[in-house]
């Protein structure tokens, strides 16, 4: 049990480290509260809360895997090198297709919903 409550703890220092650091996750982070804030004004089945969750969370989770990515190739290569800028573009790369897909999503489910509640007014 220690050593699980030991890597709970690291992975929330981890958590707290990228929020700290980056500015991209809080950009996310900011959207995703949004996103969630017009799903309770539109009232989202529990279904399309699921996915719109799953994005969030697929988005966040992305943003983190690639700050992993770019902190272990500055570590590596410290100095300017193009293959390092290659990796770390497209580690960055990555981010924006989930990014994408993610608001290609959220459009389906919104605009909908959003049509349908402007029209009520």
């Amino acid at each position: 049990m220690k050593k699980f409550i030991d890597s709970m703890g690291y992975a929330l220092n981890g958590i707290k480290l990228l929020f700290a650091g980056q500015n991209n996750i809080k950009i996310q982070g900011v959207i995703g509260i949004l996103v969630c804030l017009v799903g309770w004004i539109v009232t989202l089945s529990t279904l399309e809360w699921i996915i719109v969750i799953f994005c969030i969370g697929w988005v966040l989770s992305a943003e983190s895997f690639n700050t992993s990515i770019e902190y272990v190739v500055d570590f590596i290569s410290p100095d300017y090198h193009i293959k390092a800028g290659q990796i770390k573009d497209i580690s960055a790369g990555g981010v924006l297709i989930i990014s994408i897909i993610s608001s290609i999503i959220g459009l389906i489910i919104f605009i909908p919903k959003c049509i349908k509640l402007l029209l009520a007014i």
